[in-house]
């Protein structure tokens, strides 16, 4: 029998009691910024051409050659909803603030590779029975063609399935998921180191690859003993990999990730490093969806919608200085189009590595 959580203590206190025990724990973060940086910390990064990357947000995805490809999802801001006709004159795309000239523009037209990684961790399981039957659904409705892999983690990370198309063998691994261990981590910062090699090296070289986490929290401290926030960070970044979440919306489990939340901004403060899943889906141009589990199918089904029509766009750059540096992306609707279909909002990577002669 386990001995009661920290969590379950907090939700059956009082709020005095809570609030005084969680500025306990805070203050121990803070004056113990050392434990993290210090210990947690790996080589940094390196790259084919033999440079060390620093791990910073808009360093994103290293291309091979001067083609640069993107993903771009575009929605109507006043409703939300996916808009799925546009032309390639629609799009303005610059680079360092130069506007680029798009050279190609496809949708749907390149099959999926799709990693599911499943948090075992925490005071709360995120992958209860509704969900598991949301994913179930959610697979059956990707095309023939796409790949899907399942991995789960805490304090470490296990690939149950390698990419398939067999959704017999997927569907199987979702029911073999292991059981939530509520004395683990979420180790976040492990997860997608993982997650970004593995789908770098073993996804399809010619498809799309997105990484869909299913998790109770959207940040949490490095762990120790894996690569730091950066390092994993950077992983995804150059695995050209789109982030996107699920999260059950329960009133525990937002009052979790709330703490979580709250705990990673104060520790932040005395230096502590967390990794943060709201920032690898901005960066990368993913989403964060949420809602009750009971309706989980509907958002799934949303999500998986929202990949299929994401457009793809190519360019040359004009810069043709192949010197490694990182190039600021910005995607637009021109006035014509802001104009006759009002405001658009586009979601699409941010910047990305030019190559190294």
């Amino acid at each position: 029998m386990k001995h009661p959580t920290f969590f379950d203590f907090l939700t059956k206190s009082s709020i005095k009691t809570r609030l005084t025990v969680l500025v306990a724990v805070l203050a121990a973060v803070i004056s113990l910024p050392f434990l993290f940086s210090a210990r947690s910390q790996t080589r940094p990064r390196t790259t084919a051409n033999g440079n060390s990357n620093t791990g910073r947000p808009d360093e994103v995805v290293k291309v091979d050659v001067d083609l640069v490809t993107i993903d771009a999802l575009v929605l109507d801001k006043k409703t939300a909803r996916v808009v799925g006709d546009l032309q390639q004159h629609d799009f303005v795309l610059s680079e360092d603030g130069v506007k680029q000239t798009i050279t190609h523009l496809g949708q749907d037209s390149l099959p999926l590779s799709v990693l599911l990684l499943v948090d075992r961790g925490g005071c709360l399981d995120p992958f209860g029975t509704e969900v598991r039957h949301a994913a179930h659904d959610a697979i059956a409705r990707l095309k023939p063609t796409d790949e899907v892999a399942l991995m789960t983690y805490h304090d470490e990370v296990e690939l149950l399935q390698s990419f398939t198309r067999d959704r017999g063998l997927i569907s199987e691994a979702l029911e073999h998921v292991p059981p939530h261990d509520e004395e683990a981590h979420h180790c976040l910062n492990k997860a997608f180191f993982e997650a970004a090699n593995y789908i770098q090296s073993a996804g399809n070289p010619i498809g799309r690859r997105v990484i869909v986490v299913i998790t109770g929290v959207t940040r949490d401290f490095d762990c120790l003993g894996g690569p730091s926030n950066k390092t994993a960070s950077q992983a995804v970044y150059e695995s050209g990999a789109v982030v996107s979440a699920i999260l059950p919306r329960t009133g525990e489990q937002r009052m979790e990730n709330g703490i979580m939340i709250w705990a990673t901004r104060v520790g932040s403060l005395g230096g502590a490093p967390y990794m943060d899943v709201q920032t690898l889906a901005n960066e990368t141009g993913g989403e964060i969806l949420q809602d009750k589990p009971e309706n989980l199918d509907t958002t799934f089904a949303t999500l998986i919608g929202h990949l299929r029509t994401r457009y793809n766009l190519a360019f040359v750059s004009t810069n043709k200085k192949r010197d490694g540096t990182t190039r600021k992306l910005k995607i637009e609707m021109g006035q014509a189009t802001q104009k006759s279909r009002g405001k658009l909002v586009v979601k699409a990577r941010r910047s990305y590595v030019a190559p190294r002669t």
